[in-house]
């Protein structure tokens, strides 16, 4: 079986727009469901809703990957699972080093999706000498020093960086300079590589700030809307008897 470093996927050489690259695992996550139901076929309008994207933006990403669905009938599920699969690349192995085994690191370790996804879970390093030969997942866990000697005997291109932020810089370095060409970061901290290299960044807690902004804006939005909905009583109680602001009396 090929390994990451032989052959790469042909998106970017196929002008498939970044947009559409972003929403194929999203695609592919909804037909793997359809397919372990044993779905034979699904429309664009119910694909799209699994997605959890409109039915015409679905048609045009698959536009670029030549496929465009039976009228009446709907899309293939498992040719579909198959054609995305092997536009993202998940045909093939894709030997993966994970740095920094802490709790996060350990939890990705574990992670049992990576498998059935095309991905292998390589090694395991930690700079932590007691950690040194400490299985996690079944996989005993190795020393920084040997990282550059770690991914050229496994041919790897795709590192996970989940240390520290001030180790991740320095961590990158060392990858980027022994081969490794993608990057998955996350760590609360933004990484500088040369071109080339591609890095995807996960910070729970910005997604989390995020998610604060929405509730404390729908919030606000229902605070608003209480106000509106509120019998206007403010200056009543400063009208006359007949209703109208009082006469200034003369002093």
């Amino acid at each position: 079986m090929a390994t990451g470093r032989t052959h790469r996927p042909a998106t970017r050489s196929r002008g498939i727009p970044e947009a559409t690259v972003a929403r194929l695992p999203l695609y592919l996550r909804a037909l793997t469901a359809l397919s372990e139901r044993s779905v034979p076929t699904v429309s664009s309008e119910e694909l799209a809703a699994a997605a959890g994207v409109n039915s015409a933006k679905l048609r045009k990403d698959f536009s670029y990957l030549g496929s465009y669905g039976t009228r009446g009938v709907g899309y293939d599920v498992e040719y579909l699972v198959y054609q995305i699969s092997r536009e993202l690349g998940l045909t093939q192995d894709w030997p993966v080093v994970i740095v920094g085994i802490g709790n996060l690191g350990a939890a990705l370790a574990n992670y049992g999706g990576f498998a059935s996804r095309g991905f292998r879970v390589a090694a395991l390093i930690d700079a932590d000498p007691a950690m040194a030969g400490k299985p996690v997942a079944g996989i005993p866990v190795q020393h920084t020093d040997d990282l550059e000697k770690i991914i050229d005997e496994n041919g790897v291109s795709i590192g996970v960086i989940a240390t520290p932020a001030g180790a991740a810089q320095p961590v990158c370095d060392r990858l980027v300079a022994a081969g490794v060409t993608s990057i998955l970061n996350f760590a609360p901290t933004v990484l500088t590589v040369p071109d080339g290299v591609d890095v995807r960044k996960v910070d729970l807690s910005i997604e989390l700030q995020i998610l604060a902004f929405h509730e404390q804006r729908k919030a606000g939005e229902e605070a608003e809307a209480q106000a509106a909905a509120a019998p206007a009583e403010r200056g009543n109680d400063d009208k006359g008897p007949d209703g109208d602001l009082p006469a200034v009396m003369p002093a």
